[in-house]
C-alpha cells in the first residue's frame, strides 16, 4: 500500500476519533496489526495551539513513522498554517477533516459542514497541498458521502481534491445527517474508487473480518479505515489481516495477552495525560475493553469510584488475571460482527 512516496505495511487504517485515537491508542492499534493511524483532529486556530489539549494531540514522541495528523478548520490560510505547524512537530502526512459530524464542529462550518460549500472545501485543499508540497508531505482527505441523503456530493469533491494534488481520499459511507446512526452505504465509495486514480479508503461499519472482506469486494477500495469497532478491541486489525490473507478466522486472543496489552496501554495513557486526567480518561478505554466480558459491567461501574492511577491499573490487571484463570482465550461474543453483515452488504 503506497501513499505518495510512502510505503505502508498494510491497508488497514485506524480512524481519527476525537477523544479516542490519541498517541497511546494509535500505537497500540499499530502494534496489533494496523498499518497506519491518523491522529485526533487538531484545530487550525493558532490561539488554541498552546492549549493543553492541542499540545497533547501534537505530541508524537516515540510514535513510528509515518505520523499522520488530521487538521480541522474553515479558513484556507489558517489550515495551511496548521499544516506547517504540525509538519514542524513531526507530521509526515496531513489529513483534512471534512467528515466530523459533531454539532460543535459543524456549527462553525468545519468538518462535514464544509461539504455544503464545495468551492470553500476545494480552496482549503489547494491551500493545504501548497503548504505541504515544499516539505514533500502528502495530503489526504477524509469526508462523508455528503451532507444529507439528497446531496451526496463526495464524488464531486473527491475529483476536485485529486486534481488539486491530494494523495488519498477516505469516505465514511454516511451523510452528516445520519451521524453514526443507520447503516453505512458503500456505493458512494465504489463510485469514487471507479472515478479516481489515487487510493480510496472505505470507512464505516467495518466490524469484523467477514465484513471487511465484503466491503473490499463491494467497493474495490484500496484500504479500510476502522474506528468504533477498534474501541476495546484493538486486535481487530490483526484479525482482519489474517482473514484477508487466509480466508480463516483467528481464534480469540489469549486472555493473558489481552491483559498485557491493556495494562501497558494504561501506563502509556497515564504518562501522556498525568494522574488526574489520565485516571478519568482511561475509564472509557477500560469500559470498552470489559463491556462484553463476564462481570464487565459491574467492574466498569466500580472503576468510577477509583481515584488513583495505581489502584486503577492494579484493578484492571487483577480483573484480567482472574479472567485468565477461567478462560485461556478471551470469551467469544456475538458483538464481534458476523458473516450475516457481509451477506447483507453483498446483496444490497
Amino acid at each position: 500500500m503506497r501513499l505518495g512516496a510512502l510505503e505502508l505495511p498494510n491497508r488497514l487504517f485506524v480512524a481519527p476519533m476525537a477523544g479516542v485515537t490519541d498517541r497511546p491508542f494509535r500505537m497500540l492499534c499499530r502494534r496489533l496489526g494496523a498499518g497506519y493511524a491518523v491522529s485526533e483532529m487538531v484545530t487550525s486556530k493558532r490561539e488554541l495551539w498552546a492549549s493543553l489539549k492541542t499540545s497533547r494531540r501534537a505530541d508524537h514522541a516515540g510514535e513510528p513513522a509515518p505520523v499522520a495528523v488530521q487538521i480541522a478548520g474553515v479558513d484556507p490560510a489558517e489550515m495551511a498554517d496548521a499544516a506547517r505547524y504540525n509538519i514542524d512537530r513531526g507530521a509526515g502526512v496531513i489529513d483534512i477533516n471534512m467528515g466530523c459530524p459533531a454539532k460543535k464542529v459543524c456549527s462553525k462550518w468545519a468538518g462535514s459542514a464544509l461539504m455544503q460549500d464545495e468551492a470553500l472545501a476545494l480552496a482549503i485543499v489547494e491551500a493545504v497541498v501548497a503548504a505541504c508540497a515544499p516539505h514533500g508531505v502528502p495530503v489526504t482527505l477524509k469526508m462523508r458521502s455528503g451532507w444529507r441523503a439528497d446531496r451526496r456530493n463526495a464524488l464531486a469533491i473527491a475529483r476536485g481534491a485529486e486534481a488539486a494534488g491530494v494523495a488519498m481520499v477516505t469516505i465514511h459511507g454516511r451523510t452528516r445527517e445520519q451521524g453514526y446512526g443507520g447503516e453505512a452505504e458503500h456505493g458512494t465509495v465504489a463510485a469514487v474508487k471507479a472515478a479516481l486514480r489515487i487510493p480510496v479508503v472505505a470507512n464505516g461499519d467495518i466490524t469484523g473480518p467477514e465484513r471487511a472482506a465484503a466491503v473490499l469486494r463491494a467497493t474495490g477500495a484500496d484500504a479500510l479505515m476502522i474506528g468504533r469497532a477498534a474501541m476495546g478491541r484493538p486486535w481487530i486489525f490483526r484479525e482482519i489481516a489474517h482473514y484477508l490473507a487466509t480466508g480463516e478466522r483467528l481464534p480469540p486472543p489469549r486472555t493473558a495477552d489481552v491483559r498485557s496489552w491493556l495494562t501497558e496501554h494504561l501506563h502509556d495513557h497515564y504518562a501522556l495525560y498525568g494522574e488526574y486526567t489520565g485516571l478519568r480518561s482511561a475509564r472509557k478505554h477500560i469500559g470498552w475493553a470489559v463491556a462484553s466480558l463476564p462481570g464487565g459491567e459491574a467492574f466498569r461501574q466500580r472503576m468510577n469510584a477509583i481515584d488513583d492511577c495505581a489502584v486503577q491499573w492494579r484493578a484492571v490487571d487483577d480483573f484480567f488475571a482472574a479472567l485468565a484463570e477461567r478462560h485461556e482465550r478471551l470469551p467469544v461474543h456475538a458483538a464481534e460482527g458476523a458473516a450475516n453483515d457481509a451477506s447483507a452488504l453483498e446483496a444490497a
